[in-house]
């Protein structure tokens, strides 16, 4: 992960450094080599440990700690520096221009640099062990009267393996959660782990202990095929064939590209799961759908929520989509999340035409970090429209 976004970093390690060096170092260091030194070294420690950390093979280390360690270190010290010196710099330009002398960047800067802090502190604490129960109850002129109320419970985006140590019993917070809801059908839309299935087996005892009237269905997410692990393709594929094996042995009824019926009475909802959109060589939506009838009402699991624009709204046969992937950004700043530049649909409920998707935030990320888009569980109820 940090091997492609390398040279950004450095840039933003090394750039405010020569910034401030330039305009402050002779006021400040006054020709110490010594007091110039200790400025530079945490930039330089930074510099070294990121190298090290992207000289790694695989996309993420197996130990989570030290890319956590080295998020929190960007947050705490290479952002604030890249903030004051862009502000800063913009402010002198702003000086130089109305032949000012007072540098009013300086002060933007320190506003923003607080702000930073106050969401790093936020976000690493107490905004990655919220969680959100969102109800949402959704109306469809096709419902079959059988399935009115019916309740789906969907979880995205687990990742387990970062809820280890203390974050374990997040884990374990969530899943109680999920059943006090009281759902018909448990629907997980992908990412279980973050890089092997080896994180599933401690909280695998865990997993298993969800349950619904009409039991737990799923599909893979991008992380679940294993392709964050840099092996030979025999290795990968056996890495996956473990992710597929652990969830069944759950009790959990993983879809690739099928549909399972569920019935009430003489009425039937078709749940259906279709790979993740971004393994052409896998997903599959006309296999999913074969012997699905027309008119039957389906909802769907995607991973992605790209899927729905491309294929499944035009097919319009997909009432309800369930995708999760995206995390809502895991930070958004009143109402603005960096995912909007790359996702039309990137969090929370759509609909048009009379087809509903509903991108969940996930419970869990890569990186245990939210702000202003908390872990979420979301309570699907499936009405009758009123006539």
């Amino acid at each position: 992960m940090i091997a492609k976004i390398l040279i950004p970093i450095i840039l933003a390690i090394v750039l405010p450094d020569l910034y401030m060096d330039q305009h402050h170092g002779r006021r400040l260091f006054r020709h110490t080599w010594w007091r110039r030194l200790l400025w530079w070294l945490p930039g330089l420690l930074m510099l070294a440990y990121t190298l090290v950390l992207a000289s790694i093979r695989n996309f993420v280390p197996d130990d989570l700690t030290g890319i956590n360690i080295d998020m929190f270190l960007v947050g705490l010290i290479i952002v604030p520096k890249a903030i004051y010196a862009l502000c800063s710099a913009l402010g002198l330009a702003w000086c130089r221009l109305r032949h000012t002398r007072r540098n009013w960047g300086n002060l933007v800067a320190l506003v923003l640099i607080a702000l930073t802090w106050f969401m790093l502190l936020y976000g690493s604490t107490i905004g990655v062990s919220k969680l959100v129960v969102k109800r949402t109850d959704i109306y469809f002129d096709d419902l079959p009267p059988q399935f009115e109320g019916y309740r789906i419970v969907q979880f995205s985006d687990a990742h387990v393996g970062s809820f280890t140590g203390g974050n374990a019993r997040l884990l374990a917070r969530d899943i109680d959660s999920i059943n006090a809801q009281h759902p018909d059908l448990i629907a997980f839309t992908g990412d279980l782990q973050n890089i092997r299935p080896i994180e599933i087996r401690p909280v695998q005892h865990l997993l298993a202990r969800l349950k619904a009237r009409d039991g737990v269905v799923s599909v893979l997410g991008n992380h679940d095929y294993s392709e964050y692990v840099y092996e030979a393709p025999a290795t990968e594929a056996a890495y996956r064939h473990e992710t597929i094996a652990r969830q069944r042995q759950m009790g959990w009824r993983l879809l690739l590209n099928q549909h399972t019926v569920i019935r009430r009475g003489h009425d039937s909802l078709v749940v259906a799961g279709e790979q993740n959109l971004e393994r052409p060589d896998s997903a599959n939506f006309q296999k999913t759908m074969t012997g699905v009838a027309t008119g039957a009402f389906v909802v769907l699991l995607q991973h992605n929520p790209k899927a729905w624009d491309k294929y499944i709204k035009p097919s319009r046969r997909v009432q309800l989509t369930l995708s999760g992937h995206v995390h809502g950004g895991q930070v958004a700043l009143f109402g603005l999340r960096p995912t909007l530049l790359s996702y039309r649909q990137d969090y929370g409920l759509y609909e048009e035409d009379g087809m509903v998707l509903n991108v969940s935030g996930g419970i869990g990320g890569l990186i245990p970090f939210r702000f202003g888009v908390p872990p979420e569980i979301n309570v699907i109820i499936l009405h009758q429209s009123l006539k």
